[in-house]
C-alpha cells in the first residue's frame, strides 16, 4: 500500500522525478565533454568509459537525498502518524517507502545507461557481469535508502535537512567518480579508497570491462567483494535503526 501510494503521488506529480532523471545526465555531459578532454585514465583509456559506471554509482548515492526529504517532509506533516494509526506491521512505512524509491533508482539507472550508451560509453564485459554490475549499483542505492530513511526519521526541520544534504555531496566527490585516488595526496587518497562509493565504483568498472584505476591496497585489491559488503554492512545498521526510530515517533 506504502509503495503504491508513493508511486501514486510521483504519476500525479511527474515534474520533481523528471528533474531528478534529468539531473545525472547533465553531469555526464558536463564532465564527459567540458573536462573529460583535459581528464588522463590511469593505464590509458577513454575517459568516457572511465567516467560513466562512477556517474552510475554517484547517482545511486544522491537519491538518498530525494528519501531523507520524503520522509522528512511526511514526519512534518503528519502522514507518518496517520500510517502508524492503521492495523500494520511496524516495519511497513518505510519498507514500502524503501520499494518505491527503489523502482524509481532503477528507471534512474536506466536512463544513465541509456545516455551513455549515447555519448558513447560501451560495456565490453558478458551479458552476465553487465547485469552483476548493475546489481551492485542496485545493491548500494538499496543500502543507502536505509540512510535516507533513517536520517529522514531524526532530521526534521528544514535547517537540518540542507545540512545533511550538503555533507552528501562531499562524500560522493571523494571517491574514485572522477579521478583515480592515486593522483590525490597520500592521506586523501586512501580516504577516497575506503569511500564505500569506491569499491562499488571499481567494481562496476571492472564487470562492464572499462578502464579502472587500479591501485596496490587491499581495499582496492577486493573491491567486488567490499562491493557487497559494505551495502550489507549499512543495511544491517540502518534497517533496525529505521523501524526502531519509527516507532518512537511521538514518544
Amino acid at each position: 500500500m506504502i509503495t503504491r501510494r508513493d508511486l501514486l503521488h510521483w504519476v500525479r506529480q511527474p515534474a520533481p522525478v523528471v528533474v531528478g532523471l534529468l539531473f545525472p545526465v547533465m553531469l555526464v555531459l558536463i564532465f564527459g565533454y567540458l573536462f573529460g578532454g583535459a581528464m588522463t585514465v590511469p593505464g590509458g583509456g577513454d575517459y568516457k568509459e572511465f567516467l560513466l559506471p562512477g556517474m552510475f554509482a554517484m547517482t545511486m548515492a544522491f537519491g538518498l537525498e530525494a528519501t531523507m526529504v520524503a520522509i522528512s517532509t511526511d514526519v512534518r506533516r503528519g502522514v507518518t502518524d496517520r500510517f502508524r494509526s492503521m492495523p500494520m506491521a511496524p516495519s511497513a512505512v518505510v519498507v514500502g517507502r524503501c520499494g518505491a524509491d527503489l523502482l524509481n533508482s532503477a528507471a534512474g539507472l536506466a536512463v544513465m545507461i541509456a545516455s551513455g550508451l549515447l555519448v558513447g560509453w560501451q560495456t565490453r564485459g558478458s551479458v552476465g557481469a553487465t547485469l552483476a554490475a548493475v546489481g551492485l549499483l542496485l545493491l548500494l542505492r538499496f543500502a543507502l535508502l536505509w540512510v535516507g530513511i533513517y536520517l529522514g526519521l531524526v532530521v526534521r526541520n528544514p535547517e537540518a535537512v540542507m545540512a545533511v544534504q550538503i555533507l552528501i555531496w562531499p562524500v560522493g566527490f571523494l571517491a574514485n567518480t572522477f579521478a583515480a585516488p592515486g593522483t590525490m595526496p597520500g592521506w586523501l587518497g586512501t580516504i577516497a579508497e575506503w569511500n564505500p562509493l569506491s569499491s562499488t565504483v571499481a567494481a562496476a568498472r571492472e564487470l562492464f570491462g572499462n578502464p579502472g584505476w587500479g591501485g596496490d591496497s587491499w581495499i582496492a585489491q577486493h573491491a567486488t567483494l567490499m562491493a557487497v559488503v559494505w551495502p550489507l554492512v549499512l543495511v544491517a545498521i540502518f534497517f533496525p535503526l529505521s523501524v526502531r526510530r519509527y516507532q518512537r515517533l511521538g514518544r
